[in-house]
């Protein structure tokens, strides 16, 4: 009986909200009525603008991961964790429209869209000041910091881009000028180098000056890469295995421009996460130079360095080249049909085993989302860390293969990864920056 009992409640409730909202709905709206006994949603996904996330995964017990309770959580019964192996939504990126990121060795650093205060924050390792100097107790610096931070940085420009090296920072502002933090014991911040200088007590922001603006920056390991707006690049830092591309092995503090095959060329990417380099000018053609172990730059020299930019004779058998990117041991590009070609030796991302390839040979398009349902799914854009490469599609789907350092490539797991395989992150992913091990994804939700 009582269970009769609530069931016609039940039902007189319902029929009482169903009038309601027909009532609600056939009312006159500004002088308009509506015929529709039926209510009318708006959902999420029609709104034009999607929101930006923030996704972190990799190492987590220096702090590179920006989330203050993987060391220290204020959940009762919480413990510490030393990595994180899949994407995680970084609360940082829903009080800051962040617009890039760069991850460094142990540290990251995102530049944020901001009308006043601060633009550029760090995370991580701090031994070197790489992130600012920071210091709740006087004259004790802070050597790792687990959260994100404001850095200080004497100019009142916005601030587009940053790079991360080993241990320094480069940051690039919208009027096209540069600033350098950090380490600088090889000349990688692009100023005189002090014998014995104390980097973690020290607050040195270097403006790097030129006659030309710049409108690129890349770090290598402890090297320092500019492009400018005319289409040249300059370099400074470490150079044992030739890779500022100045002519020489040795370490050079004043930046100077590389030249070589470069000179006449309106070069428009640079690409370097250790000690090898590539350079895309605007038609397609790749240069490089610096270190050549592993046959990484087997087209231009049978050296095992090579200190001035040389031409890779590329294009004419693999397509307009449109991106490049490298590792530590290998080299990756990309054409405009979107075909991901790749060399060197590692794990190259064509099956379970670590190969050795002196010329680049294609990674299959399937291993990118490529099928009978998705024939039109194509690689826009590619990136390298020291042992890792990722590509994203045209339709946001980030893949990623290599060396699974501390669950760097956001799998699940802590296997390497042999061929591409999609990461997974609720959005469309826009961009990814990969350190030795860790990764930050910027994305943009689908509601």
């Amino acid at each position: 009986m009582n269970s009769n009992i609530f069931l016609l409640k039940q039902l007189t409730v319902k029929c009482c909200n169903r009038n309601l909202i027909r009532n609600l709905v056939t009312k006159k709206i500004k002088g308009q009525s509506t015929n529709t006994s039926l209510p009318v949603f708006q959902y999420a996904s029609a709104k034009k603008e999607k929101n930006t996330r923030i996704y972190s995964w990799g190492l987590a017990e220096h702090g590179a991961l920006g989330e203050r309770q993987f060391l220290k959580p204020i959940t009762p019964g919480r413990r510490a964790v030393k990595y994180m192996h899949r994407p995680y939504r970084l609360g940082f990126g829903e009080e800051h429209e962040v617009v890039s990121v760069s991850c460094g060795y142990g540290f990251s650093v995102f530049t944020t869209k901001a009308k006043k205060g601060y633009q550029v924050f760090g995370t991580g390792l701090n031994s070197d000041s790489q992130i600012g100097y920071h210091a709740v107790n006087k004259g004790h610096p802070l050597e790792l910091i687990i959260e994100p931070v404001p850095i200080q940085l004497p100019t009142s420009e916005s601030i587009v881009q940053a790079a991360c090296g080993r241990a320094h920072t480069v940051v690039l502002t919208k009027t096209g000028n540069v600033l350098t933090l950090g380490h600088n014991g090889y000349g990688q911040c692009g100023r005189a180098i002090i014998e014995n200088e104390d980097y973690q007590r020290q607050s040195t922001v270097h403006q790097v000056k030129i006659e030309e603006k710049f409108k690129q920056i890349v770090c290598g390991q402890d090297h320092s890469l500019f492009l400018t707006e005319q289409g040249s690049v300059y370099s400074c830092g470490w150079s044992a295995d030739g890779q500022t591309g100045l002519g020489h092995y040795h370490n050079t503090e004043q930046i100077s421009k590389c030249i070589g095959d470069l000179e006449g060329e309106n070069i428009v990417k640079v690409s370097s996460s250790a000690d090898c380099v590539l350079a895309l000018n605007d038609d397609g053609k790749v240069f490089g130079w610096g270190n050549s172990e592993y046959n990484q730059l087997n087209l231009a020299t049978s050296e095992m360095q090579l200190h001035t930019p040389r031409h890779l004779p590329l294009s004419r058998i693999y397509g307009k080249i449109v991106d490049i990117a490298t590792t530590g041991t290998s080299c990756l590009i990309l054409n405009d049909a979107g075909q991901v070609f790749v060399w060197g030796y590692g794990i190259l991302g064509k099956g379970p085993v670590v190969e050795h390839s002196v010329e680049p040979t294609e990674i299959p398009v399937t291993l990118f989302g490529r099928n009978e349902f998705n024939p039109h799914s194509k690689v826009v854009s590619i990136s390298g860390g020291l042992s890792q490469f990722a590509a994203i599609t045209d339709s946001g789907d980030l893949y990623i293969w290599g060396r699974n350092r501390n669950g760097s490539l956001g799998l699940g797991h802590l296997k390497d990864q042999f061929f591409p395989i999609k990461v997974s992150i609720p959005g469309f992913v826009k961009t990814v920056s990969i350190g030795v091990d860790h990764c930050v994804a910027i994305s943009k939700s689908y509601v």
